[in-house]
């Protein structure tokens, strides 16, 4: 196991331990959980222009391969701007106005960005925001200049306040949503996300609580009056329920008095907020490089979990989709700090894999009905090679995040029962994380009645980036429905030697030059690999229903079987 600060290079710890640790996952076809649901199939960013440059097209192609219909979410759709991006900032020019006041609508840029989704694959989850120079209560400055070092508070700036005119705002949306029904067409709009701004609980938005519900009444409303069908929903808050915010945004749509209609409650078709983890830096002079990585995955679980509660709480909103429309391991994609060092590696995939999964169980829990745990990553075109940004891919070099999301794509049908005894519970990674003594060896099991298959998928996670032992892991599946036979088993894996384009450009002496040879090779080792097993290890005997599979799984590792029958 290698450390990662700051993308910048690597030191190596000691030896890894040579014991293992036991671990039987049992995994019972007979016990359904409901279907599956890709909730791994959303994605988004800040900066909305690098969806139409090189690397952002071909990120775009990939995300659109995955394997379900996927979601791009960006910020500033409706900033003022030539629509060039930068770190944390981007723009359409979508709104101007004459001298004396009069709009002037032009979805040019817009319609660049979304044509970019579109054509290949990709949907658009569409973020109405930000506020337009024109329109901002207190306009200046508006524009800024961000740093990876950089204090967070720099970017709040004049597309943050309110619209000096309330009416104006949601004609803005109307006309946003009506010409993008004129281009794309109704059914094709009919299947989109529409979410009003962006964690308006925080700096986001630079007004009150009741004046970013009239925003939200009056853009709902522009989106309805253009296409009645449309999907909206919201409110996209910061840090799970946010306090009482979310709750009281609940109160409103339900009950309270829309601001732009002047009758009772707003269309609401979806819940949003936002998760994150608190991962730090961890000083230690008994570690080769003088500290580590210990990742927060409790922070991020809290959020959910407390969301969760809150919209259970509601029977009118209960069984609404609800996507975690940023759900990540930290607050700021564009920031590099030491405690970020864990971007480039296997931490990242692993630690998604065992949040994302935990937010799934917490789901079955409260009776919700989680669609989206959006990964707000995407790229940075004309930058260094792995340089530490929270990024999928990196001068068009897949780094093993993505290779998680292609591992999930591949699961299908019905979520079964998967119990591992190498998993910390639920409870306790919510209350006390994943820091202690035992790692989180755990699982989720689909099978697909359909084309009979089963999928099995395995992590192996800890906060810390420190060397732990492999698990030795036993998975045992009874009431296959297939009796006896002989199944075919891949094993698709992420570790060290498999689908990690990180470590093997580590291997190559960090190039920032590569050959043409070396990024042939860095290409390759970005796309999702299997084991290389012997042939007796790729069929897998079926006696009775049962089956039995046996591997070493490395920390921070994570494996998908597929059992063909």
């Amino acid at each position: 196991m290698r450390r990662h600060l700051l993308g910048l290079g690597s030191l190596p710890f000691s030896p890894l331990p040579s014991s293992s640790n036991p671990v039987s996952i049992n995994v019972d076809v007979g016990i359904s959980l409901g279907e599956y649901v890709p909730t791994y199939r959303f994605f988004g960013a800040d900066e909305p222009n690098y969806a139409y440059y090189p690397d952002g097209e071909a990120l775009l192609t990939e995300l659109g391969q995955l394997g379900n219909q996927t979601y791009f979410r960006a910020h500033n759709l409706l900033t003022t701007g030539p629509g060039f991006p930068s770190l944390k900032f981007g723009s359409t020019n979508a709104y101007t106005e004459t001298p004396d006041g009069q709009p002037i609508y032009n979805w040019t840029v817009v319609d660049r960005i979304f044509d970019a989704y579109l054509s290949r694959g990709v949907k658009p989850y569409v973020e109405v925001g930000f506020m337009p120079l024109a329109l901002s209560t207190h306009p200046y400055p508006y524009f800024f200049n961000f740093t990876p070092s950089s204090p967070y508070d720099a970017i709040y700036t004049g597309w943050s306040d309110p619209p000096t005119s309330y009416a104006k705002w949601g004609q803005l949306v109307y006309e946003w949503a009506a010409h993008s029904v004129a281009r794309y067409g109704a059914a094709e709009v009919e299947s989109w996300y529409w979410e009003v701004w962006n964690e308006p609980n925080i700096q986001y938005w630079n007004g009150t609580i009741p004046g970013f519900y009239e925003l939200n009444d009056y853009a709902v409303d522009g989106v309805r009056r253009a296409l009645p069908s449309a999907r909206v929903g919201g409110p996209a808050v910061a840090g799970g329920p946010a306090g009482s915010y979310l709750g009281d945004f609940l109160d409103h749509v339900l009950n309270g008095t829309n601001y732009a209609t002047n009758e009772t409650g707003t269309p609401l078709d979806f819940v949003s907020f936002h998760a994150k983890g608190a991962p730090t830096y961890v000083n230690d002079s008994n570690v080769t490089g003088g500290g580590y990585v210990q990742m927060g995955i409790a922070a991020q679980l809290q959020n959910i979990d407390q969301a969760f509660d809150v919209i259970a709480s509601y029977p009118m909103v209960k069984n609404k989709p609800i996507v975690i429309s940023e759900d990540d391991p930290d607050g700021c994609a564009a920031c590099i700090t030491p405690q970020y060092g864990y971007r480039n590696g296997l931490l990242y995939p692993s630690f998604d894999a065992a949040a994302f999964v935990r937010a799934m169980d917490l789901s079955l829990k409260y009776g919700v009905n989680l669609q989206g745990t959006l990964t707000w990553a995407f790229e940075y075109d004309d930058h260094a090679y792995f340089d530490g940004f929270r990024v999928l891919s990196t001068n068009q070099v897949d780094k093993p995040i993505l290779n998680l999301h292609r591992m999930l794509g591949k699961i299908s049908g019905t979520r079964v029962q998967a119990m591992s005894s190498g998993q910390v519970p639920l409870e306790s990674a919510i209350l006390n994380s994943i820091n202690g003594s035992m790692t989180d060896t755990g699982a989720l099991a689909s099978f697909n009645q359909t084309t009979n298959t089963l999928f099995i998928f395995v992590w192996h996670y800890h906060d810390d980036d420190l060397p732990k032992p492999d698990s030795q892991v036993t998975v045992k599946v009874r009431n296959l429905p297939s009796g006896d036979c002989a199944a075919n088993l891949t094993h698709y894996r992420i570790d060290n030697q498999h689908s990690n384009s990180y470590q093997k450009w580590l291997q190559m002496g960090s190039p920032q030059d590569p050959t043409s040879q070396q990024y042939s090779e860095l290409k390759q080792a970005g796309m999702l690999q299997t084991l290389s097993e012997p042939d007796d290890k790729k069929r897998v005997r079926i006696e009775k229903g049962e089956a039995q599979v046996d591997f070493e799984l490395p920390i921070h590792a994570t494996s998908l079987l597929v059992l063909q029958m």
